[in-house]
């Protein structure tokens, strides 16, 4: 079984200077941080900006040549995590079925967005990674008002 998540927002990492991605399920119980390159995030947070680059990123590249070979990203699931490491799976649907792809989740996230594709997380990794919410908890309070602020010009890295 996999868990539908939505990207929650980025935040950086006080101690590593180094972008997370929060996902969370549907009800809002549920996180899963991931962190990821400063290139991924500022490529997540472009789209979630919706921001348009004057050329298409990698991200974009990948989009447009799925679609152009009659493809679609079905869904992107976070599959394992394996030694402190997220693995995650593309979902493609193509003309002689669904086709998976390895990839690093921040790539498939950032993927997932242009898509509009859905994003899921395994069992196993939910088991192992996810973090219950505590809603009264005051350090989430504080997390979401970190949360709020983000911005993308927050992460530092050229956009091309």
């Amino acid at each position: 079984m996999q868990i539908e998540m939505t990207i929650k927002g980025l935040m950086v990492d006080p101690i590593t200077n180094m972008p997370i991605i929060i996902l969370r399920d549907k009800d809002g119980h549920r996180v899963l941080p991931i962190w990821v390159g400063v290139f991924e995030a500022n490529a997540i947070a472009l789209q979630i900006e919706n921001v348009t680059t004057p050329r298409p990123m990698t991200h974009d590249l990948l989009k447009n040549v799925i679609e152009d070979l009659k493809g679609a990203v079905e869904k992107i699931v976070v599959s394992d995590l394996r030694e402190n490491t997220f693995y995650a799976m593309i979902y493609v649907a193509a003309q002689e079925g669904t086709v998976t792809i390895d990839a690093r989740p921040s790539d498939a996230i950032a993927l997932a967005l242009r898509s509009e594709a859905p994003i899921f997380v395994s069992d196993t990794v939910a088991e192992q990674a996810i973090q219950l919410k505590k809603p009264l908890d005051q350090e989430m309070d504080e997390f979401k008002k970190f949360l709020e602020s983000v911005k993308p010009s927050d992460f530092k890295g050229p956009v091309h």
